[in-house]
C-alpha cells in the first residue's frame, strides 16, 4: 500500500482529484449551491444523506465528498513519497503545504457554511486550495522525474528572471483572489461589456469596482507574464525547461483572457466560467514549478 511503485498513479491521481476540487468550488459558486445543505457540515441538512436533493444539494454534495477524497489521495501520496524520496530537497516541505492548505481550505469552506462568511474570507477559498493542488502538482512533476529529463535540477536562473518570476507569482495570485471576490460577490456581470463599457467607463457600486480591479489585475498580469516570457526566451533559447515553460505561461494567460472575456460576452456560460478556472489553477501550479527552481538557483549559493 505504501510501496514506491505506487508512486506515480497515486500523484495522477490526487492530481486530478485536485483539480476536481478547485472545478468543483467554481461550480457551486457560479451555480448558486453554496446553501446546497442550509448551514450544516458535515451533515447536510441534518443527515448523511438528505431526503430532499435538488441539483444544488446534489452540487454541494459532491463537492464536499470530492474534498474528502482529496484529503485521502493527498495523504497517502505524503506518507509514500515522504517514506520514498523524501530524500529529494523539495518532496517534504511540498507535502507538508499540501496536507496543512488541504485541511485550512477545508475548515474555510466548513466555517463558511456554519457561520455563512463574508465574500472575502471566502475569496480566500480558492487561493487556498490553489496553494495545495500546486504542491501536488509540483510533487507530481517531481516523480516523474521531470526535472532530470529537462535538466532543470542542474539550471541556474539569474536574478533578473528570479525577481520577474517572483512578481509574477504576487500578481497573479492577487489575480485570483479579485476573481474570486467576483464570483463571490455576484459581480460576474457588473460593470458592463467587455472590455469596459465606453459609454459609461466610471464604477457606480461596489460590486462594478470588484469586477474593475479583477479586469485591472487581468490586464496587469497579462502584461507582467509577456514581459516575464519575452525576457526568458531571449536570454534562456537553449534551455528547454525555460522554453516550454514561460511559453506554456503565456499561452495560458492568454487562454485565461479569452475565457474571462467569453464569460462576459456570454452572460457566464457555465462550461466556459469552468474552463476559465481551469485555467488558472493549472497556471499557478506551472508557476509554482518555476518558483521550486528559483528557490533551488538561491539554495545554490551562486
Amino acid at each position: 500500500m505504501f510501496r514506491k511503485r505506487n508512486l506515480k498513479w497515486l500523484s495522477i491521481i490526487a492530481t486530478l482529484i485536485m483539480a476536481w476540487v478547485q472545478l468543483g468550488g467554481a461550480l457551486v459558486t457560479k451555480t448558486g449551491s453554496e446553501d446546497g445543505c442550509g448551514t450544516d457540515w458535515p451533515l447536510c441538512h441534518g443527515a448523511l444523506i438528505p431526503d430532499s436533493m435538488p441539483i444544488q444539494t446534489v452540487i454541494e454534495l459532491n463537492h464536499r465528498a470530492v474534498s474528502a477524497l482529496s484529503l485521502i489521495f493527498v495523504l497517502w501520496l505524503v506518507i509514500v513519497a515522504w517514506r520514498h524520496i523524501g530524500y529529494i530537497k523539495e518532496v517534504k516541505p511540498l507535502c507538508i503545504i499540501s496536507v496543512g492548505f488541504l485541511l485550512i481550505q477545508a475548515l474555510i469552506g466548513a466555517a463558511a457554511v456554519v457561520w455563512q462568511q463574508n465574500a472575502y474570507v471566502l475569496a480566500l477559498h480558492f487561493g487556498i486550495s490553489l496553494v495545495s493542488f500546486s504542491s501536488v502538482f509540483v510533487l507530481t512533476l517531481i516523480i516523474f522525474e521531470v526535472d532530470r529529463k529537462y535538466d532543470a535540477d542542474e539550471l541556474y536562473i539569474h536574478k533578473p528572471l528570479r525577481i520577474l518570476t517572483w512578481m509574477m507569482a504576487g500578481i497573479v495570485y492577487l489575480t485570483i483572489y479579485t476573481g474570486a471576490l467576483v464570483r463571490h460577490k455576484k459581480a460576474s456581470l457588473a460593470y458592463g461589456d467587455w472590455p469596459i463599457p465606453f459609454s459609461d467607463p466610471l464604477p457606480h457600486s461596489v460590486i462594478d469596482w470588484v469586477n474593475f480591479t479583477h479586469r485591472c489585475m487581468a490586464i496587469i498580469a497579462f502584461i507582467w507574464i509577456l514581459i516575464t516570457f519575452i525576457h526568458a526566451i531571449k536570454n534562456y533559447s537553449e534551455n528547454r525547461t525555460i522554453r516550454y515553460g514561460y511559453t506554456a505561461a503565456f499561452i495560458l494567460i492568454i487562454l485565461q483572457v479569452i475565457t474571462g472575456a467569453l464569460s462576459v460576452i456570454t452572460h457566464v456560460n457555465l462550461i466556459i466560467a469552468l474552463l476559465h478556472a481551469l485555467i488558472i489553477t493549472i497556471l499557478f501550479g506551472l508557476i509554482a514549478y518555476f518558483m521550486v527552481l528559483m528557490i533551488r538557483t538561491i539554495r545554490s549559493g551562486h
